[in-house]
């Protein structure tokens, strides 16, 4: 069984990137009670919330916050859609969202995802360089405990709550890795939210990898491209592996690099009508062949970029099947301070692919086991050739015929 996504893929420097509100980023204000007009059947249905809020203020033993009840509330309503993709967020999660646009924040550095079948959240990537890689922590390590609180169960934000604090601060963690416990303490330290990084591998063969989408992603790719040599090079890897996602307008953009004039998705709404989204005029003439690399945990906006590429013809995808987040989701600031997410569309490829729970299959397939992976430091000849998939992509490039394995 592939393990699932939440909502949330979260990176536990942590950064809350742009996955957990799919591909539109939007804000809208709180709807005052005197601007919502209801039905009749409406006011009649809301007659039993009422009832149930005096009665909780007027009998219930201990006395209740006016906010917690309403918050309650909120979650629930969000609850009873039955969508993993939508839901409610405090104001703490809510401020940790908008910390994480800020380009920096303060944890300890681990791309993390739930395993649903678990109901745990997991190490997913360990990014270099940051106090999680220094202290040992591993792709695969299961949150257990933070400060000797029991996290089996809680949500993403709630685990990011836990783990971030200031600079030079320590938190202690346990994971469980395989069959032990593993008990850590890591200091947190500023880390700057990363987006590429590139380098120029052997036989002349350009390497970029993203850890998301954002309105640098385009740039930083077009600025290293040409700081490797441009169309000089022979060929170009485009590492997506662990890519949450991130916005429609840095997918769609990153798209445009490579396809000139033509269709990068397509969205469809609850009212039956299709957006058709076209690339968008700034293509970059790259002449070299080009390899997609992704993996289980490659989702959203990395799915539709490899999944235009596909169509189209213009990358071969090596790795593995890809996540499977084929849906849109918009975030709704609150009065609160909080917000709700809420999915309002799903999201095709050019030629009409719902990926939904399906992802993307690579041209070629290279699976590479959990207990096996590691993170490939891309400046060292020998963790590059221990990666089995970027050697399929090196190998791909240079013109060897693959198969699946």
């Amino acid at each position: 069984m592939r393990r699932g996504f939440s909502a949330n893929l979260i990176i536990v420097v942590l950064v809350i990137v742009s996955f957990q509100i799919g591909l539109n980023w939007g804000q809208r204000g709180l709807l005052q009670a005197g601007q919502v007009s209801l039905s009749q059947e409406e006011e009649q249905a809301f007659e039993a919330f009422w009832e149930t809020y005096q009665l909780i203020q007027e009998d219930y033993l201990d006395p209740v916050e006016t906010d917690t009840l309403v918050e309650g509330a909120i979650a629930g309503m969000v609850g009873s859609l039955g969508d993993q993709y939508s839901g409610y967020m405090s104001r703490e999660a809510y401020s940790l969202m908008n910390e994480d646009l800020s380009g920096e924040i303060q944890g300890i550095g681990v791309i993390i995802h739930t395993i649903m079948e678990l109901n745990a959240i997991e190490v997913a990537n360990v990014l270099k360089d940051t106090p999680a890689e220094r202290a040992g922590v591993q792709v695969g390590d299961i949150f257990i405990k933070v400060n000797g609180e029991d996290v089996v169960g809680v949500n993403q934000l709630e685990l990011a709550s836990l783990v971030r604090g200031p600079v030079g601060t320590t938190v202690d963690i346990t994971f469980l890795r395989g069959e032990e416990q593993i008990e850590m303490t890591i200091e947190r330290a500023a880390i700057p939210v990363p987006t590429t990084e590139h380098v120029v591998l052997e036989d002349n063969i350009g390497y970029i990898r993203m850890y998301d989408f954002n309105d640098n992603s385009r740039p930083q790719i077009d600025e290293a491209v040409t700081a490797m040599g441009g169309n000089n090079l022979n060929g170009l890897i485009l590492d997506l592996r662990g890519n949450p996602g991130g916005t429609l307008t840095s997918a769609i953009q990153v798209s445009s690099a490579f396809i000139e004039d033509d269709v990068v998705l397509r969205r469809e709404f609850a009212d039956d009508h299709e957006e058709v989204h076209q690339s968008d005029g700034s293509y970059a003439g790259y002449t070299f062949p080009l390899v997609v690399l992704v993996n289980g945990q490659s989702a959203s906006a990395s799915e539709l970029v490899a999944g235009a590429l596909q169509d189209h013809e213009l990358a071969t995808i090596v790795g593995e099947v890809t996540f499977g987040k084929g849906t849109v989701q918009i975030l709704h600031a609150l009065g609160n301070g909080g917000g709700v997410r809420l999915t309002i569309a799903r999201w095709l490829t050019p030629n009409g692919n719902w990926i939904h729970e399906q992802g993307v299959t690579p041209d070629v397939v290279v699976e590479w086991a959990l207990e096996d992976r590691y993170y490939t430091n891309i400046n060292d000849a020998e963790s590059v050739a221990g990666d089995p998939q970027l050697q399929a992509a090196l190998n791909v490039l240079q013109g060897e015929t693959m198969g699946e394995n």
